[in-house]
């Protein structure tokens, strides 16, 4: 069983191409391939809709030579087409879906459509040394740029959400406060970057809603704002927004910008320390909810996806406090973190074993849950 899939839920373009033998080896990934939009929405400080579905437009028929290529296998010889079919940008998802559907007639396959959650979800069980693909019952916790979950997983296709984000989603709540310091885009990793070596502990800000299993980032946020003028840096009056040059239509940082850069140029401790002190904010929250999570239900596996699963000191606290509490940790590889079609191409091997079917008349869903 052989399946090529697409994941163009926001501005990454992916195709990827898994094989599942008749063994019990595991899967496996015979081509991977992902076009990056970062450039060309970092200018923007965000993801521009419209500027992301020409370009899935014009990547995807070259991802899918690449990939076919490298996998040496012919369009006509897969058994299965898969996309992202939700969450996500409407426009975006509509390419991938609209290719893996014509795909799919042309051919006379079966189409899948796949959740990209799901396919977050299900990626720790995917590769790795003990090729586990065995969907376990489990605490997931899921943590990206649009998304906080925590999910009891039952079995494969049996889940239950028991903490959603109530605002901002982790992931968001780092990219609302790289801008605020003037960083680049994605603000995840900008911050990591300068939280290495800062002090997590100089500035104590908020950690919200402790008796919950839901998260809230947004008071997080709007903490690191109010701070700002009392530690001397002039904040922006809309989280890092950028003027745009009128005769040009580029954005440009506006003059606060300037300001804020020039003011942790005089101090660079303090832009470390600030950034240590926000990320510990946020892996407080997320580790605790999830471990509290798994006493609560009783379950011995903690999974963890999702591209701020990226963060390695996050991924360093949980599986410590899963060490100390006797519970298994999975996580998914980095490259299998953020937004990729081996995950979904996976999630539709798994979903096929289960007999599962689906009319190529199936919409996308922009609000697609995780759980209908």
């Amino acid at each position: 069983m052989t399946v090529l899939a697409l994941e163009t839920s926001c501005d990454e373009t992916a195709v990827a191409i898994l094989r599942r033998g008749d063994d019990h080896s595991g899967p496996e990934l015979l081509a991977s391939e992902v076009a990056s939009q970062i450039a060309a929405h970092e200018r923007y400080g965000g993801v521009v809709p419209e500027i992301a579905s020409r370009n899935h437009l014009l990547y995807a028929p070259r991802l899918l030579d690449r990939t076919t290529s490298a996998a040496k296998i012919g369009l006509s010889d897969l058994d299965a087409f898969a996309a992202t079919s939700g969450p996500g940008l409407a426009s975006s998802l509509m390419i991938g879906a609209s290719i893996a559907k014509g795909l799919a007639i042309g051919f006379g396959k079966p189409y899948l459509p796949i959740n990209h959650l799901e396919g977050h979800l299900l990626s720790p069980f995917f590769g790795g040394e003990d090729r586990d693909e065995q969907i376990r019952s489990n605490i997931s916790l899921i943590v990206s740029g649009g998304h906080t979950l925590l999910v009891r997983v039952h079995a494969l296709c049996d889940y239950e959400v028991v903490g959603r984000t109530v605002d901002d989603a982790a992931g968001e709540a780092f990219d609302k406060v790289a801008k605020m310091l003037g960083l680049g885009y994605p603000g995840g990793p900008e911050i990591e970057k300068r939280a290495h070596g800062g002090d997590p502990k100089r500035f104590d800000l908020p950690r919200s809603m402790p008796a919950s299993q839901n998260f809230s980032f947004s008071g997080l946020k709007t903490a690191v704002r109010y701070l700002l003028p009392k530690i001397g840096v002039i904040p922006n009056k809309d989280e890092g927004s950028r003027s745009r040059n009128l005769d040009h239509g580029v954005p440009t940082r506006d003059q606060s910008s300037y300001e804020r850069s020039f003011a942790f140029a005089q101090d660079d401790t303090l832009l470390r320390d600030l950034c240590a002190s926000f990320q510990q904010a946020i892996i407080d929250v997320l580790v605790a909810k999830t471990i509290a999570s798994a006493q609560k239900y009783d379950v011995n596996l903690v999974t963890v996806s999702g591209g701020v699963s990226c963060n390695e000191e996050l991924r360093r606290q949980l599986r410590e406090a899963c060490d100390r509490r006797g519970f298994e940790f999975k996580s998914a590889e980095n490259w299998l973190c953020t937004d990729n079609a081996a995950m979904i191409a996976f999630a539709a091997l798994l979903r096929l074993r289960t007999g599962f079917k689906s009319k190529v008349t199936e919409e996308i869903d922009p609000n697609l849950a995780l759980v209908r």
